[in-house]
């Protein structure tokens, strides 16, 4: 492996593990078995590596967004794809993670802060307005406000006020808003067509 992905690859791993504050640059020095001398002659500093993995991360969510979108035969299943895709990316993150993010990194900060404000919500507007046009999401929906409210549920599931991480794991918190969402939005038959997805029975 290269050096520069190699470094992006054991970054990313530590960053995800230990939480983005918590790991210096002699840390990954020793994680590598390099000097840091050679780390910084690749990564002038903290904040330009945390950056290079915030948009490693962006370009492969959207990449696995995009397959999941063209993957799915309909609105309720692509949450519910999407649902079981956040459920393992989730599953892996240090619960500090975005608050190290916003205090310390605000270039990769803001760089993620494009991504969900631009990419992210625009999925969640096509999704809605696929499942209205699918007869499986209500013809009702204020799409514009729905799809604010379940950008903000991704910020939410990481909140330690709210969901303090000794008590609740993200992948728990997100697979709980996720599903209280779509149950929000659904038709009868959009209803049926989740459970059908989720093997649940249940009396109607």
């Amino acid at each position: 492996m290269d050096l520069k992905p190699r470094i992006l690859h054991h970054a990313d791993q530590l960053f995800l593990r230990n939480g983005i504050k918590s790991v210096s640059m002699d840390d990954l020095a020793a994680e590598l078995a390099m000097s840091k001398k050679t780390l910084y002659k690749t990564f002038a500093n903290k904040d330009e590596l945390v950056l290079a993995v915030m948009r490693g991360h962006i370009e492969k969510s959207e990449h696995d967004c995009g397959a999941i979108a063209e993957q799915a035969a309909n609105a309720v299943e692509q949450c519910v794809l999407m649902g079981r895709w956040a459920d393992q990316q989730f599953s892996h993150i240090h619960p500090s993670i975005f608050h190290d993010l916003r205090k310390y990194h605000p270039l990769a900060w803001a760089a993620f802060g494009e991504h969900k404000n631009a990419y992210i919500l625009n999925q969640i507007i096509q999704n809605l307005r696929r499942g209205m046009a699918e007869g499986l999401f209500r013809p009702d929906l204020d799409v514009e406000v729905l799809a604010r409210l379940s950008l903000a549920e991704i910020e939410l599931t990481f909140d330690p006020d709210l969901y303090p991480p000794t008590e609740f794991a993200p992948a728990r918190v997100n697979r709980v808003l996720d599903e209280h969402f779509l149950l929000g939005v659904v038709t009868l038959k959009g209803h049926r067509l989740f459970n059908k997805y989720q093997q649940i029975t249940e009396d109607e």
